[in-house]
């Protein structure tokens, strides 16, 4: 990945702001009008305060009538309460505002990850920017609030006391202003500071996840007691978590001392307004009422003034950094292609192909050359790290190769799609996923809105699931976790699930990497031998590394160091001697029942 070129406040703003009134035009819309009143009402409320005290003033004085002094008191009352009822509103409303904009930001950043392209995930910095974007969701949440905060809530209440200071005592209001430039200041020195704090922590936050998992996640946590490991995993993770730490106090430490000395300033200059303000007063320049009313506001708009500065804009210059990678994130190169309808007659045709993991010193897979004909089996064998699941990663479109070119039907998979590639692609992997729902949700993931009965029983009767045992107590709908008050199932169980998964799928292609590497080598071969016989009609690629359930395939490609060492039928390769001969003697006895 290339490293992250900066991105201006202003170019942040343009990004953000029009994302959030595309997914909540109405709301946003009701939003700002709310706050813009809500502004006002607190302006108002100075207003209606002088006038009250002006009027009481003149009623003790005898200038003036009781009467009207109650009438003030009742429209001040009035106005007090609708400014509370505003904001109470108004509160609620960004609430509103922030879930449901939270949950579209994070599905575009899952509809993101998903048209990445996956060679992409080999490389540990996109792990980062996918951290640190999900990290930005609430930090681009907080940006537009605090931009429309600005502009709807504060800006007309600042214009509507920055007038009424000015007509009542010009330095007053121009006093003010002077006031909060040494906090504006010292946030401005957060931005960089918490800006390069972020780009700091993101791999740090990511270790002590993982190690977090390690020490209480379900999967982990029953071989991290029983093999002793749980106090190495607690000390790592206090490690990182001490790292993170020091480097969040350390800026917290530098940017505390700043604003520290700069809120000394502003003590001074609030000092020095209420002098000016009681000067007013004794000049005659304002009346009772005037000075009351504003006595009152300063220490309110001191207030406000820092609780945009310190809190809102503080707050904002720590998350800055995130809201950055946030749209980094979505400058990551999408994998191209046009949308292509793929034919189960397609042939696969691989030439001349060289392919290296991001980062990686050496190739994976060299001088590749491979023709598949449509409907065929191939099976790849080869000792652990020979490339095998590597092949099968550029057979099927998911990877593209860094040299030569992979052809589906005489089309480079650089022009197809990812999507017209996986449509009619299935699998099971050595690393399935154990979903935490029920069974018939476990199989049917990848085609929810099928809802086919007929479908779902096929697939469970090909990967040979009894769906009558008490394995499964309430047949389809049976939780398979414990944790969702369901059940637990065997190893098998779940590998049969994972087969059913794959077999659901609408598909020309299938791919078995590995699923069944806990069940004994006989029990494999019955399993591949069913698979061979089910999987008549559609072009399929077994990875193995127990040779005697390459059998099955028309052809066997045998890995080794990256290359394609030998290719032909079971009975050729042993005839023939070699690497698939030596690798098929030596588990022998694996097949042999005593």
């Amino acid at each position: 990945m290339e490293k992250k070129k900066e991105i201006s406040l202003t170019k942040i703003t343009a990004k953000i702001i029009p994302m959030m009134f595309h997914y909540c035009p109405i709301i946003t819309i009701i939003l700002l009008t709310l706050s813009i009143f809500h502004g006002v009402s607190f302006a108002v409320n100075t207003v209606a305060t002088q006038k009250f005290f002006d009027g009481v003033t003149k009623a003790v004085s005898g200038n003036g009538t009781i009467n009207k002094a109650i009438m003030l008191a009742f429209i001040l009352g009035l106005a007090l309460i609708a400014s509370q009822i505003l904001n109470g509103v108004t509160n609620f409303m960004y609430g509103v505002f922030e879930n449901k904009v939270a949950g579209h930001l994070y599905k575009k950043i899952n509809e993101k990850s998903a048209n990445i392209d996956p060679i992409i995930y080999e490389d540990t910095e996109l792990l980062d920017s996918i951290n640190k974007a999900q990290k930005g969701v609430d930090g681009s949440i907080g940006l537009f609030i605090v931009l429309t905060s600005l502009f709807t809530f504060y800006l007309p209440y600042f214009l509507f006391m920055g007038v009424y200071l000015f007509r009542l005592d010009k330095i007053l209001a121009v006093s003010l202003v002077f006031i909060f430039i040494p906090v504006a200041f010292s946030q401005l020195i957060r931005v960089k500071v918490f800006d390069k704090l972020e780009d700091e922590i993101a791999p740090i936050r990511r270790e002590y996840d993982y190690y977090e998992s390690c020490i209480c996640a379900r999967e982990y946590f029953k071989e991290t007691r029983i093999l002793g490991g749980f106090n190495y995993f607690k000390d790592i993770y206090k490690d990182s978590m001490d790292l993170l730490g020091q480097k969040v106090w350390k800026a917290e430490k530098k940017t505390g001392l700043i604003e520290l000395c700069m809120k000394l300033l502003t003590l001074v200059g609030y000092l020095g307004v209420l002098y000016l303000l009681f000067r007013s007063l004794l000049i005659g320049n304002i009346t009772i009422g005037a000075f009351s009313a504003v006595f009152a506001s300063v220490g309110f708009m001191i207030s406000v003034m820092e609780e945009i500065i310190c809190m809102h804009i503080g707050d904002l210059t720590k998350e800055l950094g995130t809201i950055r990678n946030f749209i980094d994130f979505f400058s990551l190169p999408e994998r191209g292609g046009e949308d292509v309808e793929l034919s189960a007659e397609d042939g696969i045709s691989l030439k001349n192909v060289n392919f290296i993991y991001p980062s990686a010193k050496d190739y994976s897979l060299k001088d590749i050359s491979l023709e598949i004909s449509p409907k065929e089996i191939i099976a790849v064998v080869g000792e652990n790290g020979a490339g095998k699941s590597t092949l099968v990663r550029i057979i099927t479109g998911l990877y593209l190769p860094t040299e030569g070119a992979v052809e589906f039907g005489g089309i480079d998979t650089r022009k197809i799609s990812a999507k017209s590639i996986y449509k009619h692609t299935s699998g099971v992997f050595q690393k399935y996923q154990k979903y935490k729902m029920n069974l018939s949700e476990n199989i049917t993931i990848s085609h929810m809105d099928n809802d086919s009965a007929e479908l779902l029983d096929i697939s469970a009767k090909k990967a040979d699931l009894d769906i009558e045992s008490e394995t499964f107590p309430e047949g389809y709908d049976t939780m398979l976790s414990r944790e969702f008050d369901g059940t637990d199932i065997s190893g098998g169980q779940w590998q049969r699930v994972a087969l059913a998964r794959g077999f659901y799928k609408s598909h020309n292609m299938i791919i078995l990497d590995e699923p069944t590497a806990s069940i004994d080598p006989v029990e494999e071969t019955k399993l591949y031998e069913k698979f061979a016989d089910l999987s008549k009609g559609k072009t399929s690629i077994i990875v193995t590394h127990r040779i005697g359930s390459a059998k099955i395939a028309d052809r066997i490609i045998v890995m080794d160091e990256g290359r394609i060492a030998e290719i032909g039928t079971h009975e050729e390769l042993i005839n023939l001697g070699g690497k698939y001969s030596e690798m098929y003697e030596a588990q022998a006895q694996w097949y042999v029942r005593a």
